[in-house]
C-alpha cells in the first residue's frame, strides 16, 4: 500500500487526478486546494460547476481548517458508525470551485486506511467524487467503472479492484451554526 500511496501522492502533486478506492465507493480525487485540478475533475464528470464536491480529511481535527464547524458536529464525528459526509457552512483554505453559493463545503473525515494514509502524506484534503458522469449511476465497484473515466484520470489506483462488495456513498447532512439540521441523503 505504501507504494501506491507515493504514485498517488507524485501525481497529486503535480495538479494531477486519481481514480482511487475510498471508505464509500470509488472516487475521482485531487488536492482539494489546486484549482487547476479540481477543474479537472469537473471536466472529466462532464459536471456543472454550481454542484460541489465532497472532500476528505483524515482526522476530525482537520475539520477547522477548511470550515466553520457547528458545536453538534464534533459528536456527530466522532461516533458515526458508518461514512458521514457533513456540509459545513464558512468553507476556507480549498479551491473556490469546491465551494458552493452559499459559502458551505461537504467534508468526510475517513476510516479507510489507504485514504488516511494517502491524505497524511500529502498534508491536503482530497476531492472526492463518484467516478462516473455527471447524471449516471454512481458504480458500486470497479468494475462498473467506464473505461472513458478510467483514462481521463492521470493514475488508477492498483489496490482493490476485484472487490465485489456493494458499496454505497455516504449519509450527507447539513448543518447551520444555528443548531439546524438538513438530511440530505
Amino acid at each position: 500500500m505504501i507504494e501506491e500511496v507515493k504514485a498517488c501522492v507524485t501525481v497529486l502533486r503535480k495538479g494531477g487526478t486519481i481514480l482511487y478506492p475510498t471508505d464509500t465507493i470509488w472516487g475521482i480525487g485531487c488536492d482539494a486546494t489546486n484549482d487547476v485540478a479540481v477543474k479537472k475533475i469537473f471536466e472529466i464528470k462532464k459536471r456543472p460547476t454550481s454542484k460541489a464536491m465532497v472532500i476528505l480529511v483524515s482526522q476530525i481535527s482537520q475539520l477547522e481548517m477548511y470550515a466553520e464547524i457547528p458545536e453538534m458536529a464534533w459528536d456527530l464525528v466522532e461516533f458515526a458508525e458508518n461514512p458521514l459526509t457533513i456540509v459545513y457552512p464558512g468553507a476556507k483554505r480549498i479551491s473556490p470551485a469546491l465551494i458552493s453559493e452559499d459559502g458551505s463545503i461537504a467534508i468526510r473525515v475517513v476510516k479507510d486506511e489507504f485514504c488516511k494514509m494517502l491524505i497524511n502524506t500529502i498534508r491536503k484534503p482530497l476531492v472526492s467524487t463518484s467516478a462516473n458522469i455527471s447524471g449516471e449511476l454512481a458504480p458500486a465497484f470497479f468494475d462498473e467503472i467506464t473505461e472513458d473515466i478510467k483514462t481521463q484520470v492521470d493514475y488508477v489506483v492498483p489496490l482493490r479492484q476485484s472487490e465485489h462488495r456493494k458499496a454505497t456513498p455516504s449519509r450527507i447532512m447539513k448543518l447551520g451554526m444555528n443548531g439546524a439540521i438538513e438530511i440530505i441523503r
